[in-house]
């Protein structure tokens, strides 16, 4: 059984401050084992959150990271420094790094490389526009974005990847794809996942849906059979509002 991942994304938001408010709040809500919790702060909370973290039940992850480890790279930050400050898994590909930021399959797929090797564990994330869906194109740029990301993938990182998929249309919008779109998009992913890796990583990489999940839609997103997690944006920012997610996911 692939075990239920609920990641926050909280983008540029929260000072550190702010994270050590958030976590006194959230921590205490969420204290049994399960379902699996990562939150992703931004870099200049990252070594508060993983010294207020390292004995809990809750995961740290990175928003993103630079493909070298260490050089001349003003304004970067390694895989190296991301593990020193508490992080076990690290975002890569994200729609916003690939729209806003610019980012090619190319440059990602040398960020996911640097994450495994690295010893993160990376969330992979992939996604059509709303131009690309009307045009019934979803397919067609999840196959390029999985195939150039996961190209020549060693068969070590399978344990430690998780996909997200997150519909470009659907982030901050507060669209939300239907249940049968995230679940379609979701088993697609996982077909494609078996006969590109191997039948034992379709079973146990585990895929997520991101694009505006709330409390109020979370329940039906985790409850579909190929959606193990989910990726939450703007509802992570609220203590109680994702512990309701958390929820929802142990029930």
């Amino acid at each position: 059984m692939r075990a239920h991942l609920i990641a926050g994304n909280w983008k540029m938001n929260k000072t550190p401050s702010e994270t050590e408010v958030f976590l006194a709040r959230f921590l205490p809500l969420v204290s049994q084992a399960e379902p699996e919790i990562v939150l992703l702060p931004a870099f200049p909370s990252l070594h508060r959150a993983g010294c207020l973290l390292c004995k809990t039940n809750v995961r740290l992850g990175a928003q993103d990271l630079h493909p070298e480890p260490r050089g001349a790279f003003t304004g970067a930050v390694s895989a190296e420094m991301l593990i020193d400050c508490g992080c076990r898994y690290v975002l890569v590909g994200h729609s916003e790094r690939r729209h806003v930021f610019g980012e090619s399959n190319a440059l990602v797929r040398c960020k996911l490389e640097a994450a495994v090797s690295g010893g993160l564990h990376p969330i992979l994330c992939v996604g059509e526009t709303l131009a690309e869906r009307r045009a019934g194109e979803t397919e067609s740029v999840l196959q390029t974005q999985l195939g150039s990301d996961l190209a020549d993938l060693s068969a070590r990182s399978f344990p430690h990847l998780v996909v997200a998929y997150e519909p470009v249309w659907a982030i901050g919008t507060g669209e939300t794809a239907t249940t049968r779109q995230a679940q379609d998009a979701a088993a697609w992913i996982r077909e494609w996942l078996r006969r590109e890796l191997g039948a034992s990583a379709g079973e146990t990489i585990r895929i997520l849906y991101g694009g505006s999940v709330k409390p109020d839609n979370a329940a039906e997103l985790l409850a579909l059979p190929d959606v193990d997690g989910v990726l939450v944006g703007g509802a992570s920012l609220d203590p109680v509002g994702l512990a309701q997610i958390v929820a929802e996911a142990r029930a």
